[in-house]
């Protein structure tokens, strides 16, 4: 069958033709005097330049990697889940507080519209951005985190960990945990090329240590736990020998046993989760959340009552979109949608160890492992405070709870894992190749292919 040569480019009146990068993801190698990649290429270029337009924003955002789509998939339907739970789960509360019923969802949905476009631009970020952005966004996170001792910042719940900016209030210390990665990132990768002794390791990550301390002046005890998972994470990627992992976490076992006595609403809250509610006093006091969030758990029995037939949601159970909204899924979706809910994460667990061990950076790598770190960690204290594994820690479900700030800086912190995941070898990539009877294979990136 004869072909129709392609038409040849139009020239445009103001200069030379605008050539669209990135259009195919791998280009492979074919026998002939043109390649279909060619000719492809030659009809796009062929077209006019506002439909060249048009089709440059989808070819951006196409992924390279099944790792990148593991992950950003997963993600995107956490927070789509999440908006409709918060919905769910506040809106009995909202109507009470003199708001209409989508109150909440709404400043979610809000949150949630600015962390995606944000998600998007930090996974095609290239890594020599984030690697040189570590420092300043450490100084930038340790003068918001100071800034909350000032009138600008207040307390919530005894912890002191928020800022008000005048058209919103902001939870600094979440999005210290993104400097927090990014400095370890850095600075491990470079202890990888030149390690040296503990001390001087432990000089290059004392910014690390005075950010926690910051948070930690805040009496925002969950938020540390969640902090020094990260630099735990990020110290066992980054291969520090395990007996300097153990001196550090047996030291901060005991600050954090001796931290958590200073507060007498903490005493309460560790004393009942260890004794149990011995009164009624208990009971109304420091038992009231945890026992009606289980209560919420078992009257979902196996399916659920029904998305939005929750009755712990009518003020029986505080925080119930945000800190227990997985009682709330527990007692709508029942056993079944729990158990999914828990998947998802080991879903986004399996993004993150293959991310790690699919690239040879190391910088992603610790960065990463970082991020985790983070996701994980909270989201298991989460659920573990709901089941009464932990005592009440005051942390969010990543993802799902109500919260801007932690929906947003969760959302930056996977696209940075996103950016990573992107660069992995594709599917196409372990193709046979033609030559040596198809026996050589790619061992990377094709070149031509995106970066």
């Amino acid at each position: 069958m004869t072909r129709t040569p392609p038409a040849p480019p139009r020239a445009r009146p103001d200069g030379p033709d605008l050539q669209t990068p990135g259009i195919r993801d791998v280009q492979l190698s074919t026998v002939g005097p043109e390649s279909s990649t060619d000719r492809e290429t030659s009809d796009v270029d062929a077209r006019p330049a506002g439909f060249r337009a048009r089709i440059a924003l989808p070819a951006a955002l196409a992924a390279d990697s099944s790792t990148y789509v593991l992950l950003g998939g997963t993600t995107l339907f956490l927070v789509a889940f999440g908006l409709v739970m918060v919905l769910s789960s506040s809106s009995v509360e909202s109507l009470a507080s003199g708001n209409t019923f989508f109150a909440a969802v709404l400043t979610q949905g809000m949150a949630a519209a600015l962390g995606l476009p944000l998600m998007l631009i930090a996974s095609r970020a290239p890594t020599l951005l984030y690697r040189r952005i570590a420092p300043f966004a450490m100084l930038v996170a340790m003068i918001f985190q100071l800034l909350v001792f000032t009138p600008l910042g207040f307390g919530y719940g005894g912890n002191r960990n928020w800022l008000s900016l005048g058209v919103t209030d902001v939870q600094p210390s979440e999005f210290a945990k993104l400097a927090i990665i990014l400095w370890l990132a850095s600075t491990l990768a470079w202890h990888q090329q030149r390690p040296h002794g503990p001390v001087k390791l432990l000089i290059r990550i004392s910014p690390v240590l005075v950010l926690i301390g910051l948070v930690l002046a805040g009496k925002d005890l969950g938020t540390v736990i969640v902090m020094m998972a990260i630099t735990f994470s990020a110290l066992l990627i980054a291969g520090v020998r395990k007996r300097y992992l153990a001196t550090a976490l047996v030291a901060a076992g005991a600050l954090a046993v001796i931290f958590s006595r200073l507060s007498e609403s903490r005493i309460k809250r560790i004393d009942s989760w260890l004794n149990g509610c011995s009164n009624s006093a208990d009971y109304l006091d420091t038992c009231w959340q945890v026992i009606h969030g289980q209560w919420a758990l078992a009257a979902g029995g196996v399916l659920g009552v029904g998305l939005g037939n929750s009755k712990a949601k009518w003020s029986w159970l505080p925080e119930a979109d945000n800190d227990f909204i997985f009682a709330v899924i527990g007692e709508e979706l029942g056993l079944i949608g729990a158990v999914v809910v828990l998947a998802l994460f080991v879903v986004l667990a399996v993004g993150f160890v293959r991310t790690i061990g699919g690239t040879s950076d190391g910088f992603a790598r610790v960065a990463t492992g970082g991020i985790m770190g983070w996701v994980l960690t909270q989201a298991l204290l989460n659920i573990g405070v709901v089941l009464g594994i932990f005592p009440v820690l005051g942390v969010p479900l990543p993802l799902i709870s109500s919260g801007g700030s932690s929906l947003v800086s969760t959302m930056v912190a996977i696209g940075i894992a996103l950016s990573f995941a992107r660069r992995l070898p594709s599917r196409l990539d372990d193709l046979p190749l033609p030559g040596a009877g198809g026996a050589l294979r790619a061992s990377g990136p094709i070149p031509g292919g995106r970066r």
